[in-house]
């Protein structure tokens, strides 16, 4: 069953920067991209690497072991089409940011 989790503060994420948090066992990265707020699964698909710690360039996020790169939107992988990564909705109200688990 869904539910909406607050995880952070607007400024925790700088724009153009990613961040993990926990929600209870599960990291999630979150990305700021225009001052938009995205959020996937902080493991990469490819060999487990952490996604949250890649460099981010516009909605693209690299993953830091292997270079994997996915759409922090859809999810989508650029190196193996078809394969994934999980994205949650993303909310900002009050300048706090909730994510939809």
């Amino acid at each position: 069953m869904a539910r909406t989790v607050e995880v952070a503060a607007i400024e925790q994420v700088p724009e153009g920067h990613a961040r993990v948090v926990r929600v209870d066992e599960r990291e999630v990265a979150l990305y700021n991209v225009g001052g938009r707020i995205y959020a996937t699964e902080n493991t990469c698909c490819h060999r487990g690497g952490p996604l949250g710690e890649g460099e981010l360039e516009g909605t693209t996020i690299r993953c830091p072991w292997h270079l994997w790169e996915f759409d922090v939107v859809t999810g989508a992988c650029g190196n193996a089409p078809g394969m994934r990564v999980r994205t949650y909705l993303t909310q900002v109200r009050d300048g706090r940011i909730f994510v939809t688990i």
